[in-house]
């Protein structure tokens, strides 16, 4: 079987496809998951911040879990979709996410497994900052993939919200449940507004 050469600018073609698909893989519907996740995160913080300030009940950041009941259903949601063709680089974008998602887990059991054992669960705190971070990491790889400057570079201001939290907790400095909001600004900058620019992008090109 005979090996077949390409030039130079079928070679550019071919990356321009696999660049492409990746955005159409990416996006779901109307939307897409940077949508799906910046406003559900967004609307949970605000809800945390609001049962607090409404009923005063100090365990309201326990609302949080709810994030691990969207993450079942948008599993769920994700293997009943159809989606583009996968390429090399469609795989790439899901192997970085699978690694974001073992870090969420890995965090949220090593944190909770030393907070059973030392009875302190103050140590979920941790759990906002870390969040910020590791997503905002997420985000970025994927916009470099996907050759976008703008998602590749504004997740930058929720890992830097996510640092300020996380140098707060380090130096003692209790958190507030305006944190909440803060939280929720991160994902609002860092998943919604990429997911809006990937849309308007993806049908600009069509």
């Amino acid at each position: 079987m005979e090996e077949k050469n390409i030039n130079e600018k079928e070679s550019l073609e071919l990356i321009s496809q696999m660049i492409q698909s990746t955005k159409e893989y990416i996006e779901v519907g109307k939307g897409n998951h940077f949508l799906y996740w910046g406003y559900y995160t967004t609307a949970l913080a605000v809800i945390v911040y609001l049962v607090y300030e409404i009923t005063g009940w100090k365990n309201s950041g326990y609302l949080w879990l709810l994030m691990f009941v969207f993450w079942i259903f948008m599993t769920i949601f994700n293997r009943r979709k159809h989606h583009a063709v996968m390429t090399y680089t469609n795989k790439v974008v899901n192997h970085v996410w699978y690694v974001i998602g073992s870090m969420f887990i890995v965090t949220f059991a090593v944190i909770l497994v030393l907070g059973l054992i030392y009875n302190h669960y103050t140590s979920l705190n941790l759990m906002m900052p870390l969040s910020a971070i590791y997503v905002g990491i997420g985000v970025s790889i994927t916009g470099i993939i996907v050759q976008n400057r703008w998602v590749a570079n504004l997740p930058f201001v929720g890992i830097g919200i996510g640092l300020y939290m996380l140098t707060a907790l380090y130096l003692n400095i209790p958190p507030t449940i305006s944190w909440n909001l803060l939280f929720g600004l991160s994902f609002i900058i860092m998943m919604a507004i990429p997911g809006h620019i990937l849309n308007k992008k993806e049908k600009t090109e069509c």
